[in-house]
């Protein structure tokens, strides 16, 4: 099944407790709950002002609409076509 990458500008979201950050995810996790088995949540990495999330779905539109169901922007979505890391340069 396809992975995406998605983009998520959240200004000051570097900043945020932790207990806002945890509300965030259970919101996600809810929402994908709603949505079934077929949209996975891999992890994200929260930097300043953006959110950079890994999901596992069948097309980008099910990743959109689980950002509008969840009121997270979705600023970009990139399908991930390859991966490497440094044992690719073995």
């Amino acid at each position: 099944m396809p992975k995406y990458v998605i983009e998520r500008e959240i200004p000051g979201v570097g900043k945020l407790p932790a207990s806002e950050l945890k509300a965030i995810s259970q919101k996600s996790c809810g929402v994908l709950s709603g949505m079934g088995p077929q949209i996975q949540w891999v992890e994200s990495f929260v930097t300043g002002d953006k959110v950079y999330c890994v999901y596992i779905a069948p097309n980008e539109d099910m990743v959109r609409e689980h950002a509008r169901q969840g009121g997270f922007p979705a600023n970009r979505v990139a399908e991930v076509l390859a991966r490497i890391d440094p044992t690719t340069a073995e």
